[in-house]
């Protein structure tokens, strides 16, 4: 009868059974629980059927402060940043001081299901297409391009995104209802005041780029505009690729109530985004601190007339 019961209990939990075939300690004691649970045998019977001693089942797992704290925050920073894979918890864990391996942060994920499912649709080019024009420095090729997105009444706007393609820098991500040359020079306005001026600037061949004023005023403030070719978007990767990761991890997430709650929290995310969100590309540093060990180099804009002056 015991042979049976062991062979009984042993089928239920192989391969070919109902159950997975169980491997480790807690993996044995979780199964020892179920059959017990179930009315299935004893204790006994299913230790003995699973080779596992009876006094470890029930020993309570002896887990020091420290493991109990590093998978808190693990999983605290999970759930705050649920496209965040491991990898990238693990190395925002490190810049915590809190030194941990890989290994750990992907278990604790699968045990919490907090595992990133699906992968993100990347543009996928020839080889040598987003090498045409490469950046060497901060402020040396910008990318702009529009997102559209809708308000939770279903009133549409437009996002002009503006990065920086050496340190991966958001500029500007401001919404509108609509986008004309002037709104779109305006902005460029704003922001070489700030940052200084690019010496090239990536597009396609939207109607607002190719505007006559946009590109009298780029000449006029010694701007080199790079178009890529027409429907070709894999040779403007990099802002492809952030406005990919600010659907991911942003836009799917939220419901805009008005286009003034859609600027707001577009700002803080964009802050977020370059002072917080480290890269794997820039050696899990943020945004700022690359562009920071990269020495901006500031170059002033030509002393031209604005498009408010213009408009004036």
């Amino acid at each position: 009868k015991r042979i049976i019961a062991d062979l009984t209990i042993q089928n239920a939990y192989s391969q070919g059974g109902e159950f997975k075939k169980v491997v480790s300690i807690p993996a044995k004691k979780n199964a020892v629980r179920t059959l017990v649970e179930s009315g299935f045998a004893k204790v006994s019977q299913v230790c003995r059927a699973l080779s596992l001693n009876p006094a470890s089942f029930y020993t309570p797992c002896r887990r020091s402060h420290e493991s109990v704290a590093i998978e808190h925050r693990a999983v605290q920073m999970s759930q705050q940043h649920p496209r965040y894979g491991y990898r990238r918890v693990s190395e925002m864990l490190k810049r915590e001081g809190i030194l941990v391996n890989m290994k750990r942060i992907q278990a604790i994920h699968k045990k919490h299901g907090l595992q990133v499912i699906g992968s993100r649709n990347g543009l996928v080019g020839e080889k040598n297409d987003s090498n045409r024009l490469r950046s060497s420095g901060v402020n040396e090729v910008w990318s702009w391009d529009f997102v559209h997105d809708q308000t939770e009444h279903i009133s549409g706007f437009r996002m002009l995104s503006v990065l920086d393609e050496f340190s991966r820098l958001c500029h500007s991500l401001r919404p509108r209802s609509s986008y004309r040359a002037e709104n779109v020079i305006e902005v460029l306005e704003d922001l070489i005041a700030e940052q200084g001026v690019p010496k090239y600037i990536r597009s396609d061949n939207g109607p607002e780029f190719i505007a006559y004023k946009i590109r009298d005023w780029l000449i006029a403030n010694d701007i080199k505009s790079h178009y890529i070719t027409p429907g070709s978007p894999w040779e403007n990767t990099y802002i492809e690729s952030f406005h990919d990761k600010r659907r991911d991890e942003f836009l799917n997430r939220e419901i805009f109530h008005s286009l003034a709650e859609a600027e707001i929290m577009s700002e803080s995310w964009r802050k977020e985004y370059n002072t917080e969100r480290i890269h794997s590309s820039l050696g899990y540093q943020t945004p700022d601190e690359y562009a920071a060990n990269a020495q901006i180099p500031f170059r002033a804009a030509p002393s031209t007339p604005s498009v408010r002056e213009y408009q004036t």
